[in-house]
């Protein structure tokens, strides 16, 4: 029994949701100290150190989905007891107003001080959770926002895919297949050209690895002559796609001819899928050159794979859509001319015509693909002129009516074959030998660029860490909040993987993660789903005089099973709360 008890009781309730399981998993990583070692104390700093600050932030973002600073004080403020026991550190009132957040992430935005962090926290998950350092995947993307930009701001105007009429910044990410994890990041103002962002992502992920004989993976931006040259030099292979201009765009025309001749040899290599082996994906033939290039120094020199290939699922799209775009081409052709009637515009003039022809086959990207026909009509017709006489005298001229008319459409079907003959073929450059990476891994390799894809930008710019709008102005604020962002992404990605990795090594899978269909069954769980079945926990604090009481959500055998794919334990959680009395 409470001591106490004619004393009006006081109910607290605390969100605890999966904050514990975040915080532990960040201690795991060693967030905090990391972060303390590379952002020191100042000698007059009171309160929490900056590694925690951040840790607990990390927390909150990834937790609520907010990456605002205002809300942060009044969130840590109703879970203080579930953070003080989950992180083992007293909390102050000022640990986490906005000035203590702005300061914060303008340490985060220093360069010196961020790589320092990426480079211990990248170094220290690799070796605690035995990563794979083989595949190292390097991509650039943008992020829109309404901001004012000065000259030598962030935040410019430049080729985007989200919003042109916004400014934008640019991120760049360097991640570890196949976890996703962020080993290098870099962000830069929106109208800088990708090109010369590769080489220092790149000299960074090397100064973090320290290891040769890695595998870069890139698009056709990263295959700029010195950006090759300088991972040949630095005993690096690289695979990317080689874009189609300038030597390629010349070169071309020949591999295809080569790679048509052999197919109709039967002399192509298959490529099949991993998942099921009769799935054949991609067919293609290689060929070595030798390269060479000045960048720093002395005349580099090394061989390069060309890998000449043709997706199957790509031939079968483009040929699916000029399919389409010839039958669309002609439903619009045959428009250009309709029969006369009320509202029916007609064309008078000749040049009017081939030029309205040109305009459509070229919309739908089928010129020299489909030929018109057509003819010039005449209509003539008598008609009275002059006024105030009548009858059989009076004056009539003949007035002509002229349109054109498209007569017939017909496809070149051997230009059309030709067309579709190309489609799907595309080359791809790898220095690396053919023992290491065969043409059906460089492909299959490749196509695993999903990595950086929904496990990086997707993760950075949708929910829940929804990267714009920013809610920052300045340029150190911007910099800083977009680090912390890309470190919540790998810890995502780190929570993914080891649940994955745990069922794959215990052949089972998780069930109850689908409220839509809860006898669904799977082994790959991503990090959102996972997060989000501890969402109703709560931490129930009765005070009664001078005496508590903790009552904590029960946890299920879902929970339970969750934690344990994880290699957390359930006390984490159940140590929250206790079957007795303590006093306060």
């Amino acid at each position: 029994m409470l001591q106490g008890m004619e004393q009006k009781p006081q109910v607290e309730v605390e969100d605890v949701g999966d904050m514990v399981l975040l915080l532990h998993m960040m201690k795991k990583m060693g967030v905090s100290e990391v972060i303390d070692r590379s952002i020191p104390r100042h000698w007059k700093q009171e309160g929490l150190d900056w590694g925690w600050v951040a840790t607990i932030w990390l927390a909150h973002i990834i937790s609520q989905g907010d990456h605002r600073k205002l809300p942060v004080r009044e969130w840590v403020k109703q879970a203080q007891r579930t953070i003080e026991h989950a992180t083992g550190v007293k909390l102050g009132e000022t640990d986490f107003t906005d000035d203590r957040l702005s300061i914060l992430l303008t340490h985060l935005s220093e360069p010196e001080a961020w790589q320092a962090i990426e480079r211990e926290l990248s170094g220290r998950t690799v070796r605690v959770y035995d990563l794979s350092e083989e595949t190292v995947r390097v991509d650039m993307t943008t992020v829109s926002g309404h901001h004012d930009g000065e000259q030598g701001t962030l935040m410019q105007f430049g080729h985007s895919k989200d919003d042109p009429t916004l400014r934008q910044l640019k991120v760049a990410l360097a991640t570890l297949d196949p976890l996703g994890w962020v080993v290098a990041s870099s962000v830069v103002a929106g109208d800088r050209a990708d090109d010369p962002l590769y080489v220092p992502l790149i000299e960074r992920v090397n100064e973090t690895l320290q290891r040769k004989a890695l595998l870069f993976v890139g698009d056709c931006k990263m295959a700029a002559l010195h950006t090759r040259a300088y991972l040949a030099q630095c005993e690096q292979f690289y695979l990317m796609p080689l874009p189609a201009t300038g030597e390629t765009q010349d070169s071309l025309p020949q591999w295809l001819a080569e790679g048509l001749a052999r197919q109709g040899a039967g002399q192509l290599t298959a490529v099949y899928a991993k998942a099921d082996p009769t799935e054949l994906i991609a067919e293609g033939y290689e060929f070595t050159r030798d390269r060479e290039a000045q960048r720093e120094g002395p005349v580099t020199h090394w061989q390069e794979r060309v890998l000449v290939t043709r997706s199957c699922a790509q031939a079968a799209r483009a040929r699916q859509c000029l399919l389409r775009n010839l039958d669309d081409a002609t439903t619009a052709l045959r428009a250009l001319t309709p029969v006369p009637g009320r509202g029916k515009r007609q064309i008078t003039a000749e040049a009017t015509l081939t030029q309205h022809i040109a305009a459509v086959l070229a919309r739908y990207e089928v010129t020299g693909l489909l030929h018109c026909a057509f003819e010039r009509q005449v209509e003539r017709s008598q008609k009275c002129v002059g006024r105030g006489r009548h009858g059989p005298n009076r004056p009539t001229q003949i007035v002509e009516r002229i349109r054109y008319q498209i007569t017939t459409i017909t496809r070149d079907e051997d230009a059309v074959a030709a067309r579709l003959n190309t489609a799907g073929w595309r080359a791809f450059a790898t220095n690396a030998p053919a023992p290491r990476l065969a043409l059906g891994q460089a492909v299959q390799t490749y196509r695993d660029e999903f990595v950086i894809e929904q496990r990086g930008f997707a993760r950075l710019k949708g929910a829940p860490l929804s990267i714009s709008p920013l809610f920052v102005k300045n340029d150190d604020q911007i910099t800083g909040l977009t680090h912390l962002l890309t470190l919540a992404v790998s810890v995502l990605n780190l929570i993914e993987f080891v649940a994955r990795r745990n069922l794959r090594e215990s052949n089972s899978a998780l069930t109850g993660l689908h409220p839509e269909n809860p006898r669904k069954a799977t082994p790959l769980p991503t990090a959102e789903r996972l997060l989000r079945t501890f969402k109703l926990v709560r931490l129930v604090i009765l005070r009664v005089g001078n005496h508590c009481a903790y009552h904590l959500t029960p946890l299920s055998e879902l929970h339970r099973h969750v934690l344990a794919v994880l290699g957390l334990s359930s006390d984490i959680y159940l140590s929250l709360a206790d079957d007795f009395v303590n006093s306060s």
